[in-house]
């Protein structure tokens, strides 16, 4: 009998309520399998505690990257400073700092599951982009995180620009706008150009829509699940679309959802 999956929203180092969901969905490793959607680490109290857990379990378990993770990549490296909300310390100095860094740069930007249908990646799909395109271009990025020039990227990776896509872009151009697509991406213009400056459910501008209400998406009827964007509280109206991140970090739950039933279950993260 194949494994029961659950996708798990961003968990953002809250270890105590991801035990809480575990055991109320009566996890087992032998059957079921667990997908994340990326962000396991910063601004919860116990980052280290979960990378170690995630790391630990099975390897058909499933964490895609999330802008967070990334982050904390980046600092370690110093590529990038520490911010006074950041919660990353604990693993910046832990003894197996390496080996769980190393894990966690080796994590998928995006995973597809033909028998399931379902696609999971941390913030979305840009609405140009199919859904083999997309998997090009995840892995393009995936050998760059996993290759010998790395911490070249990371010390490349952040910026808002560009904003639109086009095949030909190349460099760090190219890395940073598939970064941004797949791990910041929340509101775009109706031609499907990134907008970073809203991070609510509704964008001031009446012109800027979630990416995916985007006219013409090349990957409309396709199931999506993501996390990154709390603001929507788990709640979509377009089918086919699953935002799982709930804001279990900001005190509210922490959810997970079966892809066999598309039932979600969540647990209170209330301090």
């Amino acid at each position: 009998m194949p494994k029961l999956v659950y996708a798990i929203g961003d968990v953002q180092g809250c270890f105590e309520p991801l035990q809480r969901l575990l055991k109320k969905i009566n996890y087992h490793p032998d059957h079921h399998q667990l997908w994340f959607t990326g962000d396991l680490v910063n601004r919860g109290p116990e980052s280290l505690k979960t990378l170690r857990f995630v790391k630990q379990l099975p390897e058909d378990t499933v964490c895609v990257l999330g802008n967070h993770d990334l982050g904390l990549l980046s600092i370690a490296i110093h590529a990038n400073a520490l911010h006074p909300e950041d919660t990353f310390t604990d693993i910046l100095n832990a003894p197996d700092k390496e080996e769980l860094l190393d894990w966690l740069r080796h994590r998928p930007i995006l995973h597809h599951d033909t028998q399931l249908g379902f696609t999971l990646t941390h913030a979305g799909i840009l609405p140009s982009w199919t859904l083999l395109e997309a998997q090009a271009f995840a892995k393009e990025l995936e050998a760059v995180l996993r290759g010998p020039h790395y911490e070249e990227f990371l010390r490349n990776m952040y910026g808002n620009a560009p904003t639109t896509w086009e095949d030909a872009m190349m460099g760090w151009d190219r890395f940073r706008f598939i970064t941004n697509a797949f791990t910041r991406m929340r509101f775009c213009t109706p031609t499907g150009m990134l907008d970073f400056s809203s991070k609510g459910a509704e964008h001031p501008e009446a012109s800027h829509i979630p990416w995916f209400k985007v006219p013409n998406r090349r990957m409309t009827g396709e199931k999506i699940v993501f996390g990154h964007w709390a603001a929507l509280q788990g709640k979509s109206d377009e089918p086919g679309i699953f935002p799982i991140d709930t804001g279990c970090v900001w005190g509210n739950c922490l959810t997970a959802l079966c892809l066999h039933t598309q039932e979600r279950v969540s647990v209170d993260c209330k301090g």
